[in-house]
């Protein structure tokens, strides 16, 4: 994820709209075999059970976290989305559908999907219509039928996307959703962009494998997360791509790109494929950074085990994409970061990287467990550092100490944010000394298994902030929660283990 991201001021191192109609889909796909359109759960008999005999009632429009309540929705899971777009030219709406395969986790009278913006054209539920309201960034669709527990069911939106649409956040994210280039389009949805591109159950705790089928002009490409499993020319010269996710992602971590693009494929560690995608007039002047991407997950393999997806690779992007973006099995990393000095480039790659590790496959539990996902790749992007002509890792994190009180007096302790504070220096160098403090606690050759063990064990799961410290607690054989609490949680930064020289500077208010 990004803060201003690669290069902070701490860490410096010495880019005729014509209405059409779109369509999104939500499938579900009857789970059990039993005929009519509203089977029961599995193991059930019917009506005569608790679960065929509770009354249908509202899914909640949001699952409950504090720093966003109606972040993704209740009531349901989605099995698989399957984004269907019909992309003309840059900046220009296009029809596009969306299917979400799902299941209803109660029994449902009605569920929300969080949807922004985009003219919305229809509304079916297992084929038939639905009836909608919109209220803010929640579309909330009422079946003409209640959806029992355990149903699987299938839900198609309508809409004409609108590739211009974009947010601002202050803080290292800054604009973000679709993001127009000269010839094309791709994504950087997080935090919560992905509902302005489809509808979705967005928060990073919720994931589902995708289907993308995007059909281009003659002369585009189109790219996405994952593998390509079909690309179909049809009769009138365009073309229709079809990607599969491999592996289920969150919403945020969605990449859609779509331009004038060459595919690069090549080979990492143990055969693993490597794809880069990179605007043609880029290939030559990007090769140098993009081709260190073998060495970068051997080296991480080294100290976090096996790369945990089943290909891995860079899409330099263009056009005003402010900071690069961790998006599933293809980081999306701004052409200007791989245009100047290695130091720089391979700090930004490797953070990107790590997240593939922690962020991506240990996905966080809630958004006030982000310093985790940053804090990693921080951390290990400065260690990369260390050894590759940047700055010592002390040198930058005796820096960061020193401003830890200010940051937590604007922005909140590491895993104290708020909403508007998520992605501010506190999350990425104010996080990644968290680690480092543990570090210096426990012993690098300690710190290491707690590394390996912590993407191990959760590799593919959600986990939070009290799952590592219960698990580094283990690993290290004693109670760590005296010791990191107040690390992520107080209000003052404690003192550093084996630095008693160390010392923050004086707190200024605004």
């Amino acid at each position: 994820m990004p803060l201003p991201r690669r290069t902070l001021p701490l860490l410096a191192l010495t880019g005729t709209a014509v209405a059409l109609t779109a369509t999104a889909f939500l499938v579900l796909e009857p789970r059990s075999r039993t005929p009519g359109p509203h089977p029961a759960a599995p193991g059930t008999t019917g009506t005569t059970t608790r679960q065929a005999a509770q009354a249908p009632a509202p899914g909640a429009p949001g699952i409950g976290d504090p720093l966003v309540p109606l972040d993704g929705n209740g009531g349901y899971t989605v099995d698989r989305y399957t984004l269907d777009f019909d992309w003309r030219a840059p900046r220009t709406p296009f029809p596009a559908t969306a299917t979400l395969a799902a299941t209803a986790t109660q029994a449902l009278s009605r569920f929300d999907l969080d949807f922004a913006g985009n003219t919305l054209r229809s509304v079916t539920v297992d084929g038939a219509p639905a009836r909608t309201e919109r209220k803010g960034d929640e579309l909330v669709v009422t079946p003409g039928r209640p959806l029992a527990r355990g149903h699987r069911f299938t839900v198609r939106v309508a809409y004409t996307a609108d590739p211009t649409q974009r947010r601002h956040r202050d803080d290292a994210i800054q604009d973000y959703g679709w993001v127009p280039t000269d010839d094309g389009t791709l994504l950087s949805p997080q935090p919560d962009g992905a509902r302005m591109i489809f509808p979705a159950n967005d928060h990073p705790s919720l994931r589902a494998p995708y289907t993308f089928h995007v059909t281009t002009p003659p002369g585009i490409t189109a790219v996405a997360n994952g593998r390509l499993v079909k690309r179909e020319a049809r009769p009138d010269g365009r073309t229709r791509w079809t990607y599969d996710s491999e592996q289920p992602l969150a919403a945020q971590l969605v990449q859609l790109a779509i331009g004038r693009l060459t595919v690069i494929d090549g080979k990492g560690p143990n055969g693993l494929p490597v794809r880069d995608v990179v605007p043609d007039s880029l290939v030559a002047d990007t090769k140098a950074y993009r081709s260190l991407t073998p060495d970068h997950l051997a080296w991480l393999e080294q100290r976090l085990g096996p790369y945990p997806f089943r290909r891995y690779g860079v899409l330099v992007g263009t056009g005003d994409l402010p900071v690069a973006l961790e998006t599933q099995s293809l980081s999306t990393v701004p052409s200007a970061d791989l245009l100047g000095d290695q130091v720089t480039a391979e700090r930004n790659l490797v953070h990107e990287l790590t997240h593939h590790w922690t962020g991506d496959s240990v996905a966080i539990r809630r958004w006030s467990d982000l310093w985790l996902s940053e804090g990693h790749a921080r951390f290990y992007e400065l260690l990369y550092a260390d050894t590759h002509g940047g700055r010592s890792m002390a040198d930058m994190m005796r820096s960061a100490y020193e401003q830890h009180d200010q940051w937590r007096h604007d922005d909140g302790a590491p895993a104290e944010p708020t909403e508007p504070t998520l992605f501010r220096q506190i999350r990425y160098d104010g996080s990644a000394l968290v680690l480092y403090a543990l570090r210096e606690k426990v012993g690098a050759d300690t710190f290491g298994r707690i590394e390996r063990s912590w993407v191990t064990e959760y590799q593919g799961r959600t986990a939070g902030t009290r799952d590592f410290v219960r698990l580094a607690s283990k690993v290290a054989g004693e109670d760590l929660t005296p010791f990191l609490e107040p690390w992520l949680y107080g209000a003052h930064t404690p003192p550093m283990p084996g630095h008693p020289d160390w010392h923050t500077d004086p707190v200024e208010d605004d």
